[in-house]
């Protein structure tokens, strides 16, 4: 009898715990640097009321990092429930505690397919027209925990320069997120540097998606004024994760409002994403295994 009294007071906590965890009162939404906070915050913003009505929580609260890195710490302290984050970042998290968070989505370009491209870019007016032609010259990064920005020019850019990057650049740098990095290649501060779009599309327009896209949008850049001088390979797009720790409910009814959400608020979506996308695909930790094994052996944790 005392037993079975034990019992049901352990199922009685326990269904208490998860009720309590379901009813969250404040839903936390961190949004990684790369563009200036003002523009970042009146994205996301659409998300407020829709998350308060799906998830039924009083309040959702959007807190922009001034970097990546920003986000990735407050994930890992559990003070965020959800981030759009790149591979790279993910991966950071991954390796420093792998259950932190959850990847469960990420987009789908236009063409079907789920990733990419690191794109390195100089001013049409510099005579540069190829990735060799940078012998000895400054390279900007865009953030340490880029994928596009920093991982995959690293690991990928030796193929084709023919020695390690620090060999073959005079120097190198980090411009502070990826708008940041493009403006500052055209005020000559790097002589190229690399940040990310789609591939698809129109080069004048930026391609269908990507930072670039995003400031040829808000009209603080004309695609006029660069030249393309390389690309990556296929990059998988970042992914959608929440914290772990958040109730199954909850996880549930986060991740099918951003599969509804094209359909639902389809301006909200482009908003969000920065571009021109099909929608969502759902993925887990396995489809970013290339990218966690890539930054372990080059950037580690």
């Amino acid at each position: 009898m005392l037993k079975n009294a034990l019992l049901s007071a352990v199922a009685l906590i326990g269904l208490m715990g998860q009720v309590h965890a379901e009813e969250i009162k404040e839903f936390r939404v961190g949004i990684i640097g790369g563009e200036n906070e003002a523009d970042r915050l009146r994205n996301f913003q659409c998300l407020g009321d829709h998350l308060k009505t799906a998830l039924n929580v009083e309040k959702v609260s959007f807190f922009p990092a001034a970097d990546y890195d920003g986000v990735i710490q407050g994930l890992l302290g559990g003070t965020l429930d959800f981030a759009e984050l790149g591979a790279s970042g993910y991966a950071k998290i991954y390796l420093a505690k792998a259950d932190a968070v959850e990847p469960i989505l990420t987009t789908e370009q236009t063409d079907g397919s789920t990733g990419y491209y690191s794109i390195m870019v100089a001013r049409k007016d510099s005579g540069f027209t190829k990735v060799e032609d940078l012998k000895g010259k400054k390279l900007g990064f865009a953030d340490p925990d880029s994928t596009s920005g920093y991982l995959i020019p690293s690991v990928t850019l030796p193929e084709t320069i023919g020695m390690p990057v620090k060999e073959f650049f005079g120097s190198t740098g980090f411009g502070g997120g990826h708008e940041n990095l493009v403006l500052e290649v055209l005020k000559g501060t790097f002589d190229a540097g690399t940040t990310f779009g789609s591939g698809i599309g129109d080069f004048k327009e930026g391609y269908t998606s990507g930072n670039l896209r995003k400031m040829v949008d808000k009209g603080v850049l004309d695609m006029n004024d660069l030249v393309e001088l390389w690309r990556s390979p296929l990059i998988p797009n970042g992914p959608t994760v929440v914290r772990s720790s958040l109730s199954a409910d909850v996880k549930a009814k986060f991740k099918q409002f951003m599969l509804d959400l094209p359909k639902t608020d389809a301006a909200c979506f482009a908003a969000v994403e920065g571009g021109d996308y099909k929608g969502f695909v759902e993925v887990n930790a396995d489809f970013y295994k290339p990218i966690i094994d890539a930054r372990k052996s080059t950037i580690g944790g």
